[in-house]
């Protein structure tokens, strides 16, 4: 399979399969194909993995799309502006991803969920303690709020981040809750009551606009109309 990525901020990736070549995607993400692109809908694994993505914040249902009768193209267009980021996942190379990242894989790629080990880091760290799971083999295109900065972590590096800027990260990283400290930083300073420290080894993809804080900005003038 091969791919481009266009048009942001509202990004697309539009897709070229081989004869007989298959791709799935969330529910709603297609958005044109050639007209020899076959789709078909199931719950891909079983009840098990129903439960799995509707907990991860997807679809219970997945749409595969096959080239029949010879080459085939089909575009997936992100939900809200952003970055969609193609990962190639491999045994040796695990992403764990905020909810809602899933927009397309190749065959090969399997979606699950991801639960924090530790409750608290998940519960305060804004985007819920489930997380989104990429394993197998090939490539998985995810959607991100707004630009994404990129860091590399060495083993004993970390980085602290506000709630829901992580968009993904290497399944080597880890990641814990430190509260802000001093009573009069947690009152005034706007900042919530918890960040996340994010522990390397590994990459870290963190997002500058989280949907959540992008409706956070537009609702004064929205309640105005």
């Amino acid at each position: 399979m091969k791919y481009e990525i266009k048009g942001e901020p509202f990004p697309v990736v539009v897709c070229s399969l081989d004869p007989k070549e298959s791709v799935t995607c969330q529910k709603g993400a297609m958005a044109w194909m050639s007209p020899n692109m076959q789709m078909s809908t199931n719950a891909g694994g079983g009840v098990g993995k129903m439960f799995s993505r509707a907990f991860s914040g997807e679809s219970i249902f997945q749409n595969i799309y096959t080239a029949q009768g010879g080459y085939g193209e089909i575009a997936f267009a992100s939900s809200v502006p952003g970055k969609i980021l193609p990962f190639e996942i491999s045994p040796n190379r695990t992403i764990i991803a905020q909810k809602h990242a899933y927009l397309a894989t190749s065959m090969g790629v399997d979606m699950s969920i991801f639960f924090q080990k530790r409750f608290g880091a998940g519960f305060f760290g804004g985007e819920g303690f489930i997380m989104q799971k990429f394993t197998g083999q090939g490539v998985a295109f995810l959607e991100f709020d707004g630009s994404i900065v990129e860091y590399q972590l060495s083993a004993g590096q970390s980085i602290l981040v506000d709630t829901g800027y992580l968009a993904a990260m290497d399944a080597t990283c880890t990641m814990s809750i430190e509260s802000i400290s001093g009573v009069g930083n947690v009152l005034f300073g706007g900042e919530g009551l918890f960040n996340t420290r994010i522990n390397g080894p590994g990459h870290v993809w963190l997002q500058t606009m989280p949907v959540n804080q992008l409706a956070g900005s537009l609702s004064p003038f929205m309640a105005g109309k």
